[in-house]
């Protein structure tokens, strides 16, 4: 049997995965809303590729009272990798059009949600660093109380209710890695019989 290529519509829908992923580095990725009867507008950080955004400063200045550490773009190497990372997606869901090879989005689709799984532990890691080294000398002290906000959802910390979720970027990404999927299963359940 010949080499299968793979079809016009899902050569498309690499296409928009490129472009997702593209696009993704120029909004917010994450979002962690903090809610409290003395912010009744609340504040938001932003979380993006290659920075830190929002509310930053009066954050800060917050949990500098509870003894959290600061947050800086540039303590984080996160913020220097994702956008070569991002770049590199879009530029292999380009390539894969090319390529046009089931097998080959298939590895890009494993590959893609490895670095989420890989994401998604960088970030409780960061969480938890930050909500548990706390200064022995802060202001407001709580035995036995530390302010890890949640991985995703919902989350009491004290008089805040932290909210863990989504932005725009991230939704980009989630939508990504859905299209990666579809053209997975278009090609290997359309083509079953076929050899990549």
């Amino acid at each position: 049997m010949k080499n299968l290529k793979i079809s016009g519509l899902s050569k498309t829908l690499l296409l928009i995965t490129g472009l997702l992923f593209t696009g993704a580095l120029f909004v917010p990725m994450w979002q962690i809303q903090l809610e409290a009867p003395q912010y009744p507008e609340g504040l938001v950080l932003k979380l993006h590729a290659n920075k830190i955004g929002g509310d930053v400063d009066i954050i800060n200045g917050l949990n500098h009272y509870i003894g959290m550490a600061t947050l800086h773009t540039e303590n984080f190497f996160e913020f220097k990798v994702l956008p070569y990372i991002f770049s590199a997606f879009a530029l292999i869901s380009i390539l894969l059009i090319f390529i046009a090879k089931r097998k080959a989005v298939l590895a890009f689709l494993i590959s893609y949600i490895v670095f989420i799984a890989l994401a998604a532990v960088d970030f409780y890691r960061w969480n938890y660093e930050y909500g548990h080294n706390l200064d022995p000398n802060a202001a407001i002290r709580v035995p036995g109380m530390a302010y890890q906000p949640p991985l995703i959802g919902y989350k009491q910390l004290l008089n805040f209710g932290a909210y863990s979720i989504p932005d725009t970027g991230g939704w980009m990404l989630t939508a990504a890695g859905v299209l990666l999927l579809l053209v997975v299963l278009k090609e290997y359940k359309f083509n079953k019989n076929k050899k990549s």
